[in-house]
Formats: structure tokens, sequence, C-alpha cells
């Protein structure tokens, strides 16, 4: 891989093409250009050439990609040629909306574990992953080699998580709290206000509308 600096929208359309290209192969299909790419996930064959090429040399010219090695190759690239094991803190509607969701598993991951401090909720199976206090967090973050934590807990307590996670052992956390959280440095964060990605979309609308 080369040492340059690799743009992270270049790795989320790394994802992106991924899922196609999983499409591709459960269809049969054997070969795939960059223009075939291109055009399922809606960007120029350059993009997809400039993408792929962070990352080495892929493809015949004049031929294509094997679909397979290509596949094989970009979730390399992105981690999930194994299992991650993940922790959810937060068992309300939207933890419990999370931990349903079988993309997760489809992609490599595994919720070993959803934490929360209600004595009514603990105990209890979400989608066959069980409900622990949050006095076990340690425990089964160093059980499980978990590496990624979730945190799906009202804002005025995110930060507190984010603590306890850290301490714990979590190197990488996805936030869903509309909070902002400081982290060590060593500790991957990304956030995902939903209200933020709904603004974009209000913004867009209201720009096309005043200029088209």
């Amino acid at each position: 891989m080369k040492t340059l600096k690799i743009p992270e929208a270049a790795i989320m359309r790394l994802s992106v093409y991924s899922r196609y290209l999983s499409q591709l192969d459960r269809r049969g299909v054997v070969t795939v250009s960059s223009n075939d790419i291109a055009e399922g996930v809606g960007v120029s064959p350059a993009q997809v050439r400039k993408d792929l090429a962070y990352f080495g040399e892929f493809g015949t010219r004049g031929v294509g990609y094997n679909v397979k090695d290509l596949h094989r190759h970009i979730m390399k690239i992105l981690g999930l040629n194994y299992q991650w094991p993940v922790i959810i803190v937060g068992a309300g509607n939207l933890g419990t909306a999370l931990c349903m969701y079988a993309g997760f598993r489809e992609r490599g991951f595994n919720i070993v574990g959803i934490f929360d401090n209600d004595p009514n909720k603990i105990g209890h199976r979400l989608n066959n992953v069980e409900v622990y206090p949050m006095s076990r967090l340690k425990e089964v973050v160093e059980e499980e080699d978990v590496k990624i934590g979730i945190i799906a807990v009202p804002a005025d307590h995110a930060q507190e998580v984010s603590n306890l996670l850290v301490e714990a052992g979590v190197k990488a956390i996805l936030n869903f709290a509309p909070k902002v959280l400081n982290v060590p440095a060593e500790v991957e964060l990304r956030n995902v206000d939903l209200s933020v990605n709904l603004e974009i979309l209000t913004f867009n609308l209201s720009y096309r509308r005043k200029y088209y």
C-alpha cells in the first residue's frame, strides 16, 4: 500500500464498491470494468481507478477486474477479512434497532453484548444478544477482545460512557449521541449525528430551489 494519505471519502467509496461487487458475484458475473463499477455506484470511471490505485495495481488492461479477486482485496483493505466483536452501550430504541440490524453481521461485525443501567432491561436478550449491566463492561471487553464500541445513549451521558469504553480498552468508538466527545488521540472516534445529515439534505434542497 502506498504511504500517501488516503482521503476518507475514498475509503467510503471502497465500501460502496465492495457491496456492488458482492451483488455482481451473487449474480455470477466474473469480470467487471471500471466503467461498469462507476455506472453501478454513481461515480466516474476515473474516480474508481484513482481510488483503487491508492492500494496497488488491480485488474488487467483491456480485460477488467476479476469480481471475486477485487472484492476479496477490498474487503481485506477495509479490515473485513475477519470478524470484529462489537459492543453497544444503551439498550433504548436506538440501541435495540442497532442490535437488530442484520447488516452488521453480514459485513463482519459481531455484536457480543449490549449494556444498560436499567434493571428492567438487564438480563433480557435482543436478537440473541444479552443486555449486561454497566459493571460488566470491562469484563466483556477483555473476554471477547472487543476493539469497537457503539454509543447509543442520551447526550448527557455520552462522555461518561466514552470514558468507560476507553478505560475498558476499546480502541474505536462509533458515537450516535449528539455530543462532541473528548477521547485520547490513539482512540478512533466517528460521530453519526442524524440531524446533521438531515440538515445537509435540507441545505441541498434549499440551494437547488434557490438556484435552479
